[in-house]
């Protein structure tokens, strides 16, 4: 397993800022999450992105799509935006060589789970005509809070379905957001009844990547509350998350503030291999232990 944070800095200074942490793997933005306006990038900089991280120890990088895009939205421009602003931060992952592009689809505001998915499908299929075979577009589960898109498998498996199961679509888990959604990631069998029913619905080749939060809320409460490693009501129980058989293979990134309030440090860090430890010393790893599974096709949902 890789272990490291999401960092500010951007295309000029994610890297160092991640070797400043401890990492061995790193996400970022590659432009500012609250503007529309995506920014003309210095081609050499994007062109040596991957040689700075390499020669700095990172082994994985990730971009992360901006908040305001919502590919399910029924507002015109929204729906407009969200298309450019993704396919341009594509084209800037691939330049910089990342391993994906992680997003949320965003809300159907209200119109429904099968309205939302008719609307947002055609527009993440314009957005994988960018991909490249190293730079895949992942989808993240989201914690359910009002209607947003992706809450449950089932619900990633539909888009997957929906998307002909497209060879460049992954899918990004994210501890918080499982556990807001009702799935009790610090109980071993309920980790593996998850994990199996991905790997029935989506296939486990598909998971590309774990962010790695901590919870304010409690289980099942829908709400996206990230807390700081250990200091959260997940707490401890991480380490089981983070010690499965089947996780191993994949990055593993912090989303918290961290001790100042300034994003993932390197007491997040610190903590993110102590809980890895704990849960791969104790045997607190699942069944299974194939690192990438063989991809095959999978039953459709409800077939």
């Amino acid at each position: 397993m890789l272990f490291g944070g999401h960092v500010g800095g951007g295309v000029k200074a994610a890297p160092e800022r991640a070797q400043a942490i401890g990492a061995d793997c790193l996400q970022l933005f590659v432009q500012s999450p609250r503007a529309w306006r995506f920014p003309d990038h210095d081609r050499q900089v994007l062109r040596s992105f991957g040689d700075r991280a390499r020669d700095l120890g990172m082994k994985s990088w990730l971009v992360h799509a901006i908040y305001l895009c919502n590919f399910a939205s029924p507002d015109d421009e929204i729906y407009e935006k969200s298309v450019h602003t993704l396919r341009s931060t594509v084209d800037a992952a691939c330049a910089i060589g990342s391993e994906g592009v992680v997003f949320h689809v965003g809300s159907h505001l209200g119109s429904g789970f099968e309205a939302g998915l008719e609307r947002a499908a055609p527009a993440i299929e314009l957005v994988l005509e960018r991909c490249s075979d190293t730079t895949w577009l992942l989808v993240e589960n989201s914690a359910g809070t009002g209607g947003t898109m992706g809450r449950s498998l089932e619900e990633l498996a539909a888009l997957v379905e929906r998307l002909d199961r497209h060879p460049r679509l992954g899918v990004c888990l994210d501890s918080c957001h499982l556990w807001a959604s009702g799935v009790d990631v610090t109980d071993p069998k309920a980790l593996d009844a998850v994990l199996d029913e991905f790997d029935e619905l989506i296939g486990l080749d598909r998971l590309r990547a774990l962010h790695v939060n901590d919870s304010m809320t409690p289980l099942g409460s829908n709400r996206d509350r990230h807390a700081n490693l250990q200091e959260g009501l997940i707490g401890d129980g991480l380490s089981v998350f983070l010690g499965n058989k089947r996780l191993q293979h994949l990055p593993a990134v912090v989303e918290t503030e961290g001790q100042a309030g300034k994003g993932a440090d390197e007491h997040e860090i610190r903590k993110l291999r102590e809980l890895w430890s704990a849960g791969t010393t104790r045997g607190a790893t699942g069944r299974g232990g194939k690192a990438a599974p063989t991809s095959k096709r999978r039953r459709r949902v409800g077939a």
